[in-house]
């Protein structure tokens, strides 16, 4: 056997068309690598080219070169009537994208096993020609039970494939996401819309392409559709009425990714999510709320930011009956147009600089209260009022203005005579 081998050796090596493939080979490399290079350097000009064949550098070259090796393997069978090197070459160049291709993916360590473990060998067996009578042999395989017939092949088929289609669908999920999200030129709520939507996309997809997987004739889904339809219609309404509203949020912009809301019940918070059946609000004290899309959609809230991030807000307090209250004013305007996040300055308009004013005579003092205008909302780490308390109090203490307290004044009467 030995013997043979090295004569069979000799034989390809002296044959003319052994090295008139080797030359098609190293051609076809040379050639890829060219290209690969070229790809680059004019991509690299165009910002979303750009982007993409950056994260998929390391799959062009290969790619490339498997191409080209199956456009060489075509022209030597024609040519020359031989083409098994340049066959063997397009196995190597095939097995070298999978490995590229798992690697770029960073999949993990426990993905990336069961990928070689399975990937590989079914790759290497339908490169030279033994995967078809492997699988005839396993479909032979059989088990009946009552009108359905289960075969080796057809559980090892939807075992395997179907564990690749849901991981595609996972990494194409996030992919996709990430790059939508990345998109500047477009706004917010356009990105979240095409984010959804790219979501529905591909979970559809990899269901449809699960099914033709399982052998399951999607003619014979229209039945089934039907069906559901009329179960959405009469017990899935609340489900299908927070997937409608979730969409219709999307398109007309009522709510947006950090605004500030506040729902019927007192519950507000920022919007951290807008998903098709929820809407995620997070309180200033951490806790996450999550609200169905159908309160925003029927009932009223109030979106504090949704078309101007800047808030008027008042702080109350008293003051004494003989304070200056002209002076006192003149003195909280000032005090008030010193705290950093408070809007003040004289280029603007008088209603938006801080005002302090009367708001009425009380048993004990004078009620004042100051208007000032801030940018967000004043709560949580934006906490503006408090420190506005704190400053007014040290404001008065200064100036000697006194901060009234309950005075009730107590009058003693004569004591009548009792009778003897």
């Amino acid at each position: 056997m030995v013997e043979q081998a090295l004569t069979a050796a000799r034989a390809a090596l002296d044959a003319t068309d052994t090295w008139v493939q080797l030359g098609a080979v190293v051609a076809t490399l040379l050639l890829a690598r060219l290209l690969s290079a070229r790809i680059a350097a004019t991509a690299s000009d165009a910002s979303l080219l750009g982007g993409l064949v950056a994260r998929g550098r390391p799959l062009v070259l290969p790619a490339l070169t498997a191409l080209l090796l199956m456009v060489a393997a075509a022209a030597c069978k024609t040519l020359i009537d031989a083409q098994w090197v340049v066959r063997c070459a397009v196995v190597v160049s095939l097995l070298w994208l999978f490995e590229t291709a798992i690697r770029a993916a960073h999949v993990g360590r426990s993905a990336s096993w069961a990928l070689h473990v399975v990937g590989v060998p079914i790759l290497v067996l339908h490169l030279v020609g033994w995967l078809s009578p492997i699988t005839d042999v396993l479909a032979s395989m059989s088990v009946e039970i009552g009108n359905l017939q289960f075969t080796a092949g057809g559980v090892l088929r939807v075992l395997v494939f179907g564990s690749l289609l849901f991981w595609l669908g996972w990494i194409s999920n996030r992919a996709g996401l990430n790059a939508i999200r990345r998109q500047q030129r477009l706004d917010l709520r356009t990105r979240e819309v095409a984010a959804k939507f790219f979501q529905i996309g591909v979970a559809l997809l990899v269901v449809v392409l699960m099914l033709q997987v399982m052998g399951i004739n999607l003619t014979a889904l229209a039945v089934f559709g039907g069906a559901l339809g009329v179960g959405i219609g009469i017990g899935l309404q609340a489900i299908a009425s927070n997937f409608i509203s979730g969409i219709i949020i999307l398109f007309d912009r009522s709510l947006s990714v950090g605004d500030f809301v506040e729902i019927e019940g007192g519950q507000a918070g920022y919007v951290r999510e807008l998903a098709l059946r929820y809407t995620t609000l997070e309180s200033f004290d951490g806790k996450t709320v999550l609200v169905p899309n159908e309160t925003f959609i029927t009932k009223a809230f109030t979106n504090w930011t949704h078309k101007d991030r800047q808030q008027r807000y008042r702080v109350d307090f008293s003051v004494a009956y003989d304070t200056d209250i002209r002076k006192l004013c003149q003195l909280i305007r000032e005090t008030v147009a010193r705290h950093p996040q408070v809007i003040s300055g004289e280029h603007l308009p008088k209603e938006m600089r801080p005002d302090c004013e009367i708001a009425g005579f009380g048993d004990s003092g004078v009620n004042m209260f100051v208007e000032f205008w801030m940018e967000g909302i004043d709560d949580g780490p934006n906490r503006v009022g408090g420190d506005l308390l704190l400053m007014i109090f040290e404001t008065l203490r200064e100036n000697g203005i006194q901060i009234p307290f309950p005075q009730r004044e107590v009058r003693v009467l004569g004591e009548k005579k009792r009778p003897r």
